[in-house]
């Protein structure tokens, strides 16, 4: 009997057990809300309340399991199929999660949670290296936007869709809205960490690091496991230059999501700041294994292979992204940089035109084209470049850019210089004073190209004295080595030097300034030995190599013009540069006697009217 009754009470317990599982296991949609998302319908099993709990944690594939005991259970269950299209979405396992919201839709064509799942997994495809996907990007968004509009149509207030067309938005560079889209997320759900992690991705954009860092702060305090949220972290406290900091959040975003290009390429810049450039290329090269069209990553890899030194590996890094992405205006940009600090001018003018031909106000394009036509006016033969193709396309591209941007100083300053070195007499007073650095730095270029040396000289010592620091010091002195301006260079290196930790590249400039010295003697030398043995062919070629290697040099420029006066039947072109180069020479000797510069400007004045006289020969012979 005793035994009965003890089996009996057992019995009971374990129907009450039974009772107990059968109330918990669904429950209604809005006493779930502190785990389960918004945009659930009807009932909700206790499985997916769980599982949600793990979305919070950024446990996405246990979570997975979860939902897909769920549907193991009901395989009717729409919330469950909603909830694993989520965690495949957050794995990037896109097709997978597609197929999870699709059946959703099948059961109920409006349901506000398929829709925003749909949408947030359209966002995610365009991470993809496909040129397929890359060249529908619009077409992409347009979709992933009707999508999250007609989920807000089904529920206005469903966090999730608002944080998609935010996402939406921010990816069309439509900022302003995609922050009022994140912040309405929010105020419908204080706990929905990506609205956060979201407004912060825009304050970033909007350079905004402190407001940014508090999102990503409450984000992570959501979802521990939201690798966005460190990752957002790292990037402003990169933005804001503490690079100790950002790297530990920026280890633990790789840490929870190790192929995050993002993560990589800031993990990068993070080693590059420290110098520690093994570290900085393995990240960005990481980045790229991660996804190949990523533009930042290879201009890193440059940046570390420039500070060394290596220039032709540098530009072969930036070719490589430039096999993938043409027409990517940041690489070309680069690459016509460092192009003419190997003066491979010819490959910088290609590729400072590509710039212009996808960016026609990019004023730094234009200066660096400008400064490319003038180092070649320098350097080779007569003639060689005015009748040139890719100088005519030039005068187009920056007259083009000047009507679209009048007011746009430094590109009026790449006109001028353009035009000057056509021949043309440009009166900068007319361009106006440079107000900044940068402008001065073209306003020296163009006074430059019009023979103006003591007045280009004020500006670029103008310059020179207000450098705050060792980077923009060598960068100025780069730039005037570039230019073969080596007096200028040198004391742009000597007070480089003067800088903590500046004292070892420094030297290395000054070394590079010795060797244009020597190149321009040589070149000096043997032109004039050629010319005093009446090789005046060769004497014009060899003096426009000693004038390239050092424009100042006023022996070379006298050189040039006696050598192309004595060429046999000149040239107009030969005789207007022999006029040119005399007026260079006298702008170069400020010791001469009033007379002697006079004497020098009135023979110019006669060539140039002899050259006119040729000309119009020219043109009556022609039937």
């Amino acid at each position: 009997m005793t035994n009965s009754n003890s089996q009996s009470k057992t019995m009971q317990g374990l129907l009450a057990a039974a009772a107990v599982a059968c109330a918990m296991s669904s429950i209604d949609a809005t006493t779930a809300q502190a785990a389960s998302k918004h945009f659930y319908k009807g009932t909700v099993s206790t499985t997916i309340v769980s599982a949600d709990r793990m979305m919070m944690k950024g446990k996405y594939a246990d979570a997975a399991k979860f939902y897909q005991s769920a549907l193991n259970r009901n395989p009717r269950d729409i919330n469950a199929n909603i909830g694993y299209g989520m965690a495949l979405t957050k794995q990037f396992k896109l097709d997978a999660a597609d197929d999870q919201f699709n059946k959703a839709l099948a059961k109920d064509p409006n349901n506000p949670g398929a829709l925003s799942g749909k949408a947030l997994n359209m966002l995610n495809r365009l991470q993809s290296s496909s040129n397929t996907i890359r060249k529908s990007k619009d077409t992409i968004l347009q979709e992933a936007e009707a999508q999250a509009q007609k989920a807000i149509e089904a529920e206005p207030r469903i966090p999730e869709a608002h944080y998609a067309l935010g996402m939406v938005y921010k990816e069309q560079g439509r900022l302003a809205d995609a922050a009022s889209e994140m912040k309405k997320s929010i105020s419908m759900d204080a706990k929905f960490s990506d609205g956060y992690t979201g407004l912060g991705l825009i304050q970033l954009a909007q350079n905004d690091p402190n407001s940014a860092m508090n999102n990503f702060k409450q984000a992570a305090k959501l979802n521990t496991g939201d690798w966005t949220a460190h990752y957002g972290m790292g990037q402003a406290l990169l933005n804001q230059g503490k690079t100790d900091a950002a790297l530990k959040e920026l280890n633990t975003a790789q840490y929870q999501f190790p192929n995050s290009w993002p993560v990589r390429l800031a993990l990068g810049k993070a080693y590059e700041l420290q110098g520690n450039s093994v570290a900085a290329i393995r990240e960005y090269q990481e980045s790229i294994r991660i996804k190949p069209e990523n533009p930042a990553a290879y201009v890193g890899i440059s940046n570390v292979r420039e500070a060394r030194g290596d220039l032709e590996l540098s530009i072969a890094e930036l070719r490589s992204g430039l096999e993938l992405m043409p027409n990517n205006p940041d690489l070309q940009l680069r690459i016509g940089d460092q192009s003419l600090r190997v003066e491979k001018i010819d490959d910088a003018i290609k590729s400072y035109q590509g710039v212009l031909g996808v960016d026609a106000r990019n004023a730094r394009a234009a200066d660096g084209l400008t400064t490319a036509f003038y180092l070649k006016a320098q350097k080779e033969t007569t003639g060689g470049y005015f009748g040139d193709n890719d100088f005519d396309s030039a005068l187009t591209m920056i007259d083009r850019a000047v009507q679209m941007n009048p007011n746009d100083i430094k590109l009026r300053l790449a006109q001028a210089k353009l035009r000057a070195l056509s021949g043309e007499d440009v009166d900068l007073s007319q361009i106006g004073q440079p107000t900044n650095d940068g402008e001065r730095i073209s306003y020296a270029q163009a006074l430059l190209a019009q023979n103006k040396f003591a007045e280009a000289d004020g500006q670029l010592k103008a310059v020179l004295s207000r450098t705050p620091d060792a980077k923009q010091t060598f960068a100025l002195a780069d730039m005037e080595l570039m230019m073969h301006d080596l007096d200028n260079a040198q004391a742009a290196y000597t007070r480089a030097g003067s800088f903590p930790g500046g004292a070892q590249r420094a030297q290395r400039g000054l070394t590079n300034v010795a060797k244009a010295r020597e190149t321009a003697r040589k070149a000096l030398t043997l032109a004039t030995d050629e010319a005093r043995k009446k090789m005046t062919g060769s004497a014009v070629d060899t003096f426009h190599e000693a004038v390239g290697a050092d424009p100042k040099s006023a022996v070379a420029r006298l050189g040039l013009a006696k050598a192309l006066e004595d060429v046999k039947n000149p040239t107009p072109v030969q005789l207007r540069e022999a006029a040119t180069q005399t007026r260079a020479y006298v702008a170069l000797s400020p010791t001469l006697t009033q007379k002697e510069q006079e004497k020098l400007l009135a023979k110019a004045d006669k060539l140039d009217v002899k050259a006119g006289k040729r000309e119009q020969k020219q043109v009556a012979r022609k039937p």
